[in-house]
């Protein structure tokens, strides 16, 4: 087992991808532990792009057979990867990478078995860095999902979270969302079944153009959202 896995969802954004893994890549390189990035790449267009930036910083390549969502490739990427930690972010690198560090030592120091980034705490640098729309849209979910979390989780959309292996393998087995709002489900399910879950502070890197459709990621989170729900109340979480 190696120390460390990064897996990174793509999805039509190969030139995001080229311009951003350099400075993970680069930082990587530096260590003294064993690690893997892992590039799932969801139905893109565009794959053989994917591919070569892939290949061209060593980068493991998995390719779903369609478009099916940022969910389902996480889990692809989660249950086939190595690590004795596994993080996941987006393809833009969106934090700085001190950020990375916080999250492995507090899994391997503090003995955390999941960590998330939460952008609303008084140490990050976020939201005033962002548009208002999208703001208002991160602020506008974390409303309705407190209901679902049943946890003290203001933010659960940051786009860096990171495991334990057994921890990452447990829950992904367990998810049923392929979609934005997996990030909801995880929270909720390791909530659910009393892991330690830790919170850092995250700084947003400068950004360009986000890849993230307001509405219509929005709505089809919302979809997710119910579906959550639905499987709350039918118990269909407590069925492996």
């Amino acid at each position: 087992m190696i120390f460390l896995s990064i897996i990174i969802p793509v999805y039509n954004n190969s030139d995001v991808l080229k311009y951003n893994l350099p400075y993970l890549a680069g930082y990587l390189s530096k260590k003294d532990y064993d690690y893997e990035i892992i590039i799932v790449d969801d139905g893109s267009s565009n794959g053989s792009e994917v591919k070569n930036i892939s290949d061209n910083f060593n980068c493991r390549y998995i390719v779903n057979g369609k478009n099916f969502g940022k969910g389902y490739s996480l889990k692809q990427g989660m249950l086939n990867s190595d690590g004795k930690y596994r993080v996941f972010t987006d393809a833009d690198i969106p934090y700085e990478i001190e950020d990375l560090e916080k999250i492995i030592e507090t899994l391997d120091k503090e003995k955390y078995d999941m960590v998330i980034g939460d952008r609303t705490l008084n140490a990050s640098s976020y939201f005033k860095d962002v548009s208002i729309l999208r703001s208002f849209g991160s602020k506008f979910f974390s409303l309705i999902i407190g209901g679902i979390t049943s946890g003290n989780f203001s933010d659960t959309q940051c786009g860096l979270k990171g495991f334990t292996a057994e921890t990452g393998v447990d829950l992904f087995n367990r998810t049923k969302i392929n979609g934005f709002a997996i990030d909801v489900e995880l929270i909720y399910l390791a909530f659910k079944r009393n892991y330690k879950i830790g919170k850092i502070p995250v700084k947003l890197r400068k950004q360009g153009v986000s890849t993230v459709m307001i509405f219509k990621h929005g709505i089809l989170m919302l979809f997710d959202l119910f579906k959550i729900k639905y499987y709350q109340l039918s118990k269909k979480y407590e069925k492996k």
